[in-house]
């Protein structure tokens, strides 16, 4: 995938759920919480495949993982820390019970009549499932976590002013730590993790920069100044 490409469907994912965002405003906070479940859940199982940006190696979930710090940066913004606090308990949550999920449907017995070739397929990639989400649930609090802290402790200090500075900077502190703790457990010994940290870490921080005018679209959307709030 060439480098334009990847952003031209991080744009797309970030406007679709710009449009969630919003909804929000009629439907209720829960829509937010619930996609945001179930981005963080995708991630995970498309991250089991190792796609090539601009000759930058990084898991397939990265783009949409990415944007869940959107999400809970949106949430921060609006709905406070106590409902991006949720939103991240209810994505942990979520990826629990996949984890759960897989591993039991792991040791079912296939039907007789399902392709040898099928079974392996499906066996070799979501063997490596239960590593992957491990790595994600201990990468997924400590980042999430990290971000709405973080996010909170620069509004305390720029006031309503300077959404930009919180949004960039509690982000792109996050996705590190994220991408280090996510790689080194997920894929040490299968790949190399150093390229991929920093692989990833790029296209995370293009994509942080890229949600900026989304966020700003929808906070001034939900009946909120860019300046004051």
């Amino acid at each position: 995938m060439l480098m334009h490409e990847f952003v031209v469907w991080a744009a797309l994912m970030l406007a679709t759920t710009a449009i969630v965002m919003i909804s929000a405003k009629k439907i209720g906070v829960e829509i937010i919480i619930g996609v945001y479940a179930v981005l963080s859940v995708i991630a995970n199982i498309v991250a089991v495949k190792l796609i090539s940006v601009g000759g930058i190696i990084a898991p397939a979930g990265v783009i949409v993982y990415s944007v869940t710090f959107l999400l809970t940066d949106f949430l921060s913004e609006i709905y406070g820390k106590g409902v991006a606090g949720k939103a991240v308990a209810t994505g942990f949550i979520a990826n629990i019970i996949y984890l759960i999920v897989i591993s039991v449907v792991l040791l079912w017995s296939p039907a007789p009549f399902m392709p040898p070739e099928f079974i392996d397929s499906f066996n070799a990639v979501f063997n490596l499932a239960p590593r992957i989400v491990l790595a994600s649930l201990i990468a997924f609090v400590i980042s999430q976590t990290n971000d709405v802290y973080v996010f909170h402790y620069i509004r305390q200090k720029t006031g309503r002013r300077h959404l930009w500075i919180r949004n960039n900077v509690s982000t792109a502190i996050s996705q590190f730590i994220d991408t280090a703790i996510f790689i080194t457990i997920a894929f040490y010994g299968v790949a190399p993790v150093l390229e991929l940290i920093a692989g990833q870490y790029v296209l995370k921080l293009i994509i942080a920069l890229l949600d900026t005018p989304f966020l700003y679209i929808t906070v001034k959307a939900m009946g909120f100044s860019s300046e004051k709030h």
